[in-house]
C-alpha cells in the first residue's frame, strides 16, 4: 500500500514542515514508508550526509522506494529530501555531531572521557534543537495552569520525580503521576481543562504514558512532551514537544540532557513567577528544622 502525502496542496519547503507531515500521517504509512521516514525524522544529520545506498539499507528497503518515498511527498526526487535535511543542518551549525560508531572505551581514563564528551554533546543538541516560540508557551503554561500533573514511567520515573520535586518548590498544585501504575486511572480523574500535562518518555515508548497524553488532551488540558526522537508518538499528540538527547556510550541511554532541561524549564518559571531566590532557601530552611 501507497500513502499519498500532501501539505496543503504543496510539498514541504522546511525541514520543519517535512517533520511535522512525516509525525501526522506515520501511523497510516505503510512498513517500509515507516521506516524510512523514521530514518529522516531520527537522524536528519544522517541523511543529509549518507548515500542513497546506505539510507535504503538502514531502512531496508530498495533504493526506489526511496525515490517513490519523496515524489509522493511532492518532492522533484531524493535529492530535495536530501537537501531539507542539509539546510536545517545549515541553519544548527553550532550543533556538534554525535560521536556515532565508536569503539567502547577500554580503560576508565578512556570510559571518563567518551561519557564526558557524550553528555556534553547531548545537552548542547538537546538546547540547541529548543523552538524559543515553544519553551516560552511551554513557561507561561507551566506557570499560570490551574494545576501540573506530570508522568514518567519505567526509565523515565526519576525525571518525572525530578519535575515533580522542583515545581513543587515554586508553585502550588503539582502532582507526580504513575508512580503506582494501579493509581493511574484515578489520577486521570482528576485533570481538568486549564490544566498542563507533562509526559516524558523515551524508546521503547511507555502505552500508558501515550494513552494518558490522549486523554488529558481531550480533557482540555495543555500537553507538554519531553522524548527523544521526532518519531516519537508523543511528538504526534502533544501541544508542545522538546526532543532531548539520549546517546550514550552503551546501550544504557543518557538521562543527563533530561536532568538539564527540567531544570532549566522549572527555573524559568520561577523567574516568571518571581518565586526563585533566596525566600526559597529560607522557608526549605524552615521545614527541614
Amino acid at each position: 500500500m501507497i500513502v499519498r502525502l500532501t501539505v496543503q496542496d504543496r510539498a514541504p519547503t522546511t525541514f520543519q514542515e517535512l517533520r511535522a507531515l512525516l509525525q501526522q500521517r506515520l501511523p497510516e504509512l505503510a512498513d517500509g514508508q515507516q521506516r524510512i521516514a523514521r530514518l529522516v525524522l531520527d537522524d536528519p544529520e544522517g541523511t543529509a550526509f549518507r548515500s542513497i545506498g546506505r539510507s535504503a539499507e538502514l531502512a531496508g528497503v530498495h533504493r526506489s522506494s526511496l525515490v517513490r518515498f519523496a515524489t509522493m511527498l511532492g518532492l522533484p526526487g531524493y535529492p530535495a529530501l536530501v537537501e531539507l535535511c542539509r539546510r536545517q543542518l545549515a541553519a544548527e551549525a553550532y550543533l556538534v555531531r554525535r560521536p556515532a560508531g565508536a569503539p567502547p572505551p577500554s580503560s576508565n581514563d578512556e570510559f571518563f572521557t567518551a561519557i564526558t564528551e557524550y553528555d556534553t554533546n547531548n545537552l548542547t543538541r538537546t538546547f540547541a534543537r529548543i523552538d524559543r516560540d515553544d519553551w516560552d508557551r511551554a513557561v507561561e503554561t507551566l506557570a499560570s495552569a490551574s494545576s501540573v500533573h506530570i508522568i514518567g514511567l519505567r526509565r523515565c520515573l526519576s525525571v518525572a520525580y525530578l519535575a515533580d520535586h522542583l515545581l513543587r518548590m515554586i508553585r502550588p498544585r503539582v502532582r507526580q503521576l504513575g508512580a503506582s501504575a494501579r493509581l493511574l486511572t484515578d489520577e486521570l480523574r482528576d485533570i481538568e481543562p486549564g490544566d498542563a500535562f507533562v509526559a516524558v518518555s523515551i524508546r521503547r515508548y511507555s502505552s500508558d504514558t501515550v494513552r494518558a497524553v490522549e486523554y488529558a488532551r481531550r480533557r482540555g488540558a495543555t500537553t507538554i512532551a519531553l522524548t527523544d526522537d521526532p518519531s516519537s508518538p508523543l511528538a504526534r499528540i502533544a501541544d508542545l514537544t522538546f526532543y532531548v538527547e539520549t546517546g550514550s556510550v552503551t546501550v544504557l541511554r543518557s538521562l543527563t540532557a533530561f536532568t538539564g532541561l527540567v531544570h532549566a524549564l522549572v527555573t524559568a518559571v520561577g523567574l516568571r513567577l518571581e518565586s526563585v531566590g533566596a525566600d526559597t532557601d529560607i522557608l526549605d530552611d524552615q521545614l527541614f528544622e
